[in-house]
């Protein structure tokens, strides 16, 4: 049988105390509701790349007129339309948006719509290698249909 001596007992409630903050975090973060196509790899990939990075992801399947239709009754314009839409505490996130980015919104918490990275550059989360990714932005999208430059990744 193993004894558990003071050196073990002290290590194991320091590694305790430094990953609580990490657990806790994870644990306060709204979920993520993600709509998307069927069959479509990369809304797929985003869900994987959204559970990898700690949010907690629900999805549902639409298509065509039905997922256009959820994109505006958000306040999305057409403009900055993607492959797959998901909504997170009253903010609407559109496309391959990143981690880093969902969670400043939250934290910031502008009034806005929400965040979008319009197409599908190469490299942005579920699209491919961040090692040889296209430069894009994510775009914060106001609740007048304008919208900023809210983060932006160079070429790699």
């Amino acid at each position: 049988m193993t004894q558990i001596n003071r050196r073990k007992m002290m290590l194991s409630a320091a590694t305790f105390v430094a990953l609580s903050p990490t657990v806790g975090k994870a644990e306060e973060e709204p979920p993520i509701h993600v709509v998307k196509g069927r069959g479509c790899e990369c809304c797929e990939a985003w869900v994987g790349y959204l559970r990898e990075q700690g949010f907690t992801v629900t999805d549902e399947i639409s298509m065509g007129t039905l997922l256009i239709r959820y994109k505006m009754d958000l306040g999305l314009p057409a403009k900055v339309f993607s492959c797959h839409t998901g909504t997170i505490d009253g903010y609407a996130l559109e496309g391959h948006v990143p981690a880093a980015d969902i969670r400043r919104l939250i934290e910031e918490r502008p009034d806005a719509v929400g965040l979008a990275v319009p197409g599908m550059p190469y490299g942005s989360p579920g699209m491919g290698s961040e090692d040889s990714r296209e430069a894009y932005d994510v775009l914060l999208v106001q609740r007048d249909g304008s919208f900023s430059v809210y983060a932006s990744y160079p070429a790699a």
